[in-house]
């Protein structure tokens, strides 16, 4: 597994955490799934442990948090993405931090942590921006095991419990380690130890995910956390956890300087940087000025009043731009044409490169990950043009938004519900 990105990386390498450290971006509120150890607390300084942040922060305010830290903290070589839920439930604003990151920090290795529910879809996404490291937490190759870990597991509009969650969940992950491997990614298990329900199994979790190509594995002891269906739980002793791990080593190389890093971490692993967590909600609060970079926003309408064409149907997009004496439509630009899959909207990111959002009726999945992948900001909403645009201009609350499925491809559009092309 050793490799010049591994010898940077301090969750790979052992020798590297004494001098490379690693910034987490706490950009990923949502998860979609509720293990039964897991309490998401965004606000306390004085837990270290997945799931908690001071702060939650925009891809935009993430790299300002940067640049801000990158003076204090001179020996970054990585950055992360870990929470406070997980990634890829929330895709379009992990792939638009990496996107930024990749462009302000280019000799930074990019890294995420997830459960790997919603890793699949988005895997070639993740090699294209250069994530070089992903690490899947894994509780169980066992269903009814995991039955017992998670409380529920959601995709799309079903939810899973019990035992069906352990094995939606199993079959999620054990889908996306070999991807994962085929990219080139090397690939990190972490398994969350849990006494009496999954410690003796560990050693198989080793055995399972080493045989899918997994680089290297961290067993890590549970956190009783308050108000959780474990808070009671006992962590397991140390004689334990060091005869786990010899008998998990058997399949996998085993990282033992694990820091149960928050989701905001940043410093040397162990070693965070006292005041990181006063910038981060400093950076949470400001409004960043990207008007420079991209001064418009784009409108599917059928009148230049109301936002109220589906993204796939707008034969054309209204352009706006703000202005001292208001809002200004500068230009109609023509849509590429439909019938060429994916890379209709690829087409549209460059058409669409000066505007920092389009404002929608309605919209499909793939347009909407390669349009917010590319930087632009995809608004599903019906109502009058201007409260859109007071909505991404100046942060107004946006009262029009439609429910997630009420404008859903192939509902009102008078597509046939097979994605847009």
């Amino acid at each position: 597994m050793e490799t010049p990105n591994t010898r940077a990386h301090p969750c790979f390498d052992a020798s590297a955490r004494l001098m490379h450290a690693r910034v987490h971006l706490p950009i990923a509120p949502k998860c979609n799934i509720q293990c039964n150890y897991c309490n998401r607390q965004y606000d306390c300084v004085n837990e270290s442990r997945p799931g908690v942040t001071s702060a939650v922060v925009t891809p935009m305010q993430a790299v300002e948090y940067l640049k801000a830290l990158s003076t204090r903290l001179e020996n970054i070589s990585v950055i992360g993405i870990a929470g406070p839920g997980d990634p890829m439930a929330n895709p379009e604003e992990t792939l638009e931090t990496l996107r930024l990151t990749k462009e302000a920090f280019p000799d930074k290795l990019f890294c995420l942590s997830t459960n790997g529910v919603n890793l699949t879809p988005y895997i070639d996404d993740l090699a294209s921006l250069g994530v070089s490291h992903v690490t899947v937490t894994v509780n169980a190759v066992d269903p009814a095991i995991g039955g017992e870990i998670y409380a529920w597991a959601r995709h799309e509009k079903r939810i899973y419990r019990g035992v069906a969650a352990g094995e939606f969940i199993l079959e999620r992950q054990l889908e996306a380690i070999p991807k994962l491997k085929a990219k080139g990614i090397i690939v990190k298990i972490n398994s969350i130890v849990l006494p009496w329900i999954n410690n003796q199994h560990i050693p198989e979790i080793a055995k399972t995910v080493a045989s899918l190509g997994a680089d290297v594995m961290n067993c890590i002891p549970v956190v009783p956390t308050k108000d959780t269906e474990f808070a009671s739980m006992g962590e397991p002793s140390k004689a334990e956890m060091i005869a786990l791990r010899a008998n998990a080593g058997k399949h996998l190389p085993m990282m033992t300087h694990c820091a149960r890093c928050r989701a905001d971490a940043a410093g040397l692993l162990g070693k965070d940087l006292q005041d990181a967590h006063e910038l981060l909600r400093e950076y949470s609060l400001r409004v960043v000025d990207v008007t420079h970079q991209r001064p418009y926003v784009a409108v599917a309408t059928n009148e230049g009043l109301l936002v109220n064409l589906h993204l796939g149907e707008a034969q054309s997009l209204n352009i706006f731009k703000q202005t001292p004496n208001g809002f200004r439509l500068v230009e109609e630009r023509a849509t590429p044409e439909p019938g060429c899959g994916e890379e209709r909207w690829k087409q549209l990111a460059g058409i669409l490169s000066d505007c920092r959002a389009v404002l929608v009726s309605g919209v499909g999945k793939s347009p909407t990950t390669i349009l917010q992948g590319s930087g632009i900001r995809v608004v599903q909403m019906t109502g009058l043009i201007d409260e859109g645009l007071e909505a991404v201009f100046n942060g107004k609350q946006l009262r029009t938004v439609t429910k997630a499925d009420a404008m859903r491809c192939g509902g009102a559009c008078r597509g046939t519900a097979s994605g847009c092309a």
